[in-house]
């Protein structure tokens, strides 16, 4: 906002001076000390490393966790940037992918796997089944 004359002269007798913008040789003076100083390190003191991804590859078939989760096979959770991999039932700790199955584990997992595609039962045939009636009256099996 603009100052009147008389607004001036009043600020100068209270013993305030105007703010003034610098010129623009002032400017450009700036900012080459801005850039020197920058250039000789003296700026902002650099922010503390961390430590580092290893650079180690990782195992086949594995990644580093985009969002924390939790393992599908032990229950624990991981945590962002974890390396995980594809386990049973989803994305999981590596040292979860090694425990082996049982063989009742494994014909479980396969008939809950058909049950769950619609594979079993009611997936393979349609009901012979009469609406009021009981089985022993529904029409032959073909």
């Amino acid at each position: 906002m603009g100052q009147t004359p008389a607004q001036k002269a009043a600020k100068a007798a209270r013993g305030q001076q105007p703010k003034k913008r610098p010129g623009k040789a002032q400017r450009e003076a700036i900012k080459r000390a801005q850039a020197a100083k920058k250039k000789a390190g003296g700026g902002k003191p650099a922010a503390k490393k961390t430590a580092a991804k290893k650079t180690v590859p990782l195992p086949r078939g594995s990644l580093r966790a985009a969002y924390p989760g939790t393992c599908p096979a032990c229950f624990k959770d991981y945590a962002k940037g974890e390396v995980i991999t594809k386990v049973a039932d989803g994305w999981g700790h590596p040292g979860c992918l090694a425990r082996r199955l049982s063989a009742a584990e494994r014909e479980f997992a396969r008939n809950k796997a058909r049950t769950e595609s619609g594979e079993t039962f009611r997936g393979q045939k349609p009901s012979d089944w009469r609406r009021g009636a009981s089985p022993s009256s529904s029409r032959p099996a073909r």
